[in-house]
This record gives C-alpha cells, sequence and structure tokens, in this order.
C-alpha cells in the first residue's frame, strides 16, 4: 500500500504548476548557494537602474523557508481549480503580469517613501517574492467560486483574499521581517489580479473583457456595513477605467448579430462561476476516491479489507 501512495502525491496537479514549483524552488536554492546573485535578480530600487530586469525576476525569488514552503503549496492547489478553467496561457500570463506590476508598484513605492523619509534603507533593501502572484490568484479563486467554502475553517473562498490581507497585518507586529517587504507585495498582488480579472481579462467564449458583475465589485473586499463608504470611492475608478467602454458594449448589445446583449455579463460570470464550481467538485470527488484507494487493500477471495 505504501508503494502505491507515493504515485499519488502529486496527483491531479497540472504540468505548468509543477513545472513554476520546480523554478521557484531551483530559484531559492541557487540564491542560497549564491548569495550575491540577490543583488541582481531580487528588487533593490536604487540598482533597478541599469538592472532593469530584476522588475521580471523579483516576483519568482523566496528568500525564506516558509516563503518557498507557501509559494509552491499555495501554486499547486490554486492551479489546480484554475488552470483547468482559464487555459495554461492565460493562466501564465496572468502570473506574468501580476508580478511584473507588483514589483513596478514596489519600485515607485520605495522611490517615494525615500523621498519622504530620506532613509537610504528603502533603496537597498532586497525585495522579492511570489507572495504577488499568489494573492492575485486567490482574487481568481474568489471570482470562480466565491459561495465555496474550504475546511477546516469553513470560510468562504470569496473572503479568501481578505482574510490573508487581515493575517499579514497582524503578522507583521509580531514578527522580524519589515513589513515594507511583506504587506505591500500582498496587497499590490491583490488589487493588480482585482483589476485584470475586472477590466482586462479576456474570455474565451466570447469577445467580452472583465468580470463587471455586482459579486466582484471592489466593495466585496470589505465587510457589508463598509460597503456603502467603499462603492462612492470605486465608482470613481471605475468610470475612468471602463466609462467608455461599456456604453459602447451596451450599444452593441442590442444591434442584430453582436456577441453580447444587455446582461450578458452577469450571465457569463454566473456561467463561469458554475463551472469553477463544478471542477472543484469534481476533483474533490477525485481526490477521496483516489484517497479511499489508498486505505483499502483486497483480501485473497476477492473482497476488500479496510
Amino acid at each position: 500500500m505504501s508503494s502505491s501512495a507515493g504515485p499519488n502525491v502529486f496527483a491531479g496537479f497540472t504540468k505548468l504548476c509543477k513545472g513554476l514549483v520546480f523554478v521557484l524552488v531551483c530559484v531559492h536554492v541557487a540564491v542560497h548557494i549564491f548569495p550575491t546573485s540577490l543583488t541582481y535578480v531580487a528588487l533593490i530600487p536604487a540598482r533597478t537602474i541599469p538592472f532593469g530586469w530584476n522588475l521580471l525576476t523579483a516576483g519568482y525569488i523566496e528568500q525564506s523557508i516558509h516563503g518557498i514552503l507557501i509559494s509552491t503549496i499555495g501554486l499547486l492547489f490554486i492551479g489546480k481549480l484554475l488552470e483547468p478553467i482559464w487555459g495554461s496561457r492565460e493562466f501564465l500570463i496572468f502570473i506574468f503580469v501580476v508580478n511584473l506590476l507588483t514589483s513596478l508598484c514596489l519600485f515607485i513605492m520605495a522611490i517615494s517613501l525615500y523621498y519622504i523619509t530620506m532613509e537610504e534603507n528603502y533603496l537597498y533593501m532586497p525585495i522579492s517574492g511570489f507572495g504577488g502572484a499568489l494573492s492575485g490568484l486567490l482574487v481568481g479563486v474568489k471570482q470562480i467560486v466565491p459561495d465555496q467554502e474550504f475546511s477546516p475553517l469553513r470560510i468562504k473562498a470569496k473572503w479568501l483574499p481578505s482574510m490573508v490581507l487581515f493575517v499579514s497585518i497582524v503578522m507583521s507586529f509580531f514578527t522580524e521581517e519589515p513589513a515594507e517587504t511583506c504587506f505591500p507585495i500582498l496587497i499590490f498582488g491583490t488589487y493588480i489580479g482585482w483589476i485584470y480579472l475586472r477590466y482586462f481579462q479576456r474570455k474565451q467564449e466570447t469577445k467580452i473583457k472583465g468580470d463587471p458583475s455586482d459579486e466582484f465589485a471592489f466593495s466585496t473586499f470589505f465587510p457589508e456595513f463598509l460597503r456603502p463608504l467603499i462603492d462612492p470611492i470605486a465608482s470613481v475608478f471605475h468610470q475612468m477605467m471602463c466609462g467608455r467602454s461599456e456604453s459602447s458594449i451596451e450599444t452593441r448589445g442590442y444591434t442584430v448579430g453582436s456577441a453580447a446583449l444587455p446582461g450578458s455579463d452577469s450571465i457569463e460570470a454566473s456561467r463561469r462561476r458554475e463551472r469553477g464550481a463544478r471542477a472543484l467538485e469534481e476533483r474533490l470527488a477525485s481526490d477521496r476516491f483516489a484517497a479511499k484507494g489508498r486505505t483499502t487493500e483486497p483480501k485473497r477471495d476477492g473482497s476488500e479489507k479496510v
């Protein structure tokens, strides 16, 4: 029985996610073997010019053991849900875009803090981590299966991004790791992931971009009692991002033969969530079946012995 359990350890995880995990682990090991390489591949704002490639590489470097464990486990399980729904190409594009823009926001933040405080520590502190992409992927889980509960805490998927940010704030008061290297990565990754999914992700089935449904509005990241305060502020940014595109979509919706009809965005969002829920149920069922198969063995007479 023990020999049959080994091959099933990574059952169901996609090849792309396992490949990304391999890259993260190899880079983590390489950085520890050659510590000086961190100055070239991590985000060090004072050296981003001329070493501009650190905006691309910083998102794939985990400097700590707990960081690499969280990133690899989270990538495998979240990718197991999202990649079959999005497709491998879109999944990879999402990670690349979120990591790049998160690094760019961190660079701007570090430069701004330096000019405000005149402390050179903000310019030379190596910043890196896959947390930005991981928190962005949690937003994707919130979008696909918002009402799915995850054991053992029975937390609904729509609250996962907010819970991660809340926990990171609390932990920043009890850990030695500087807040400017952890919490900003998570908050930028969450916000950029939401912006991409809300306004730019192109659906494979239709030509419509983004997810304008009310269930995926920015205020849904906050408790119910705060939403009346968040909605007016978020609506200003919403008009800046897609005010014109919304009017053009509505105009095309009343045209015969157009790709979109009034209300089609909400219907598409519902269908996407249904597909996500079905995919999650199928994967959970396959995992339970695999686990049951590993805990049973056949008797000599053909019956099963648990």
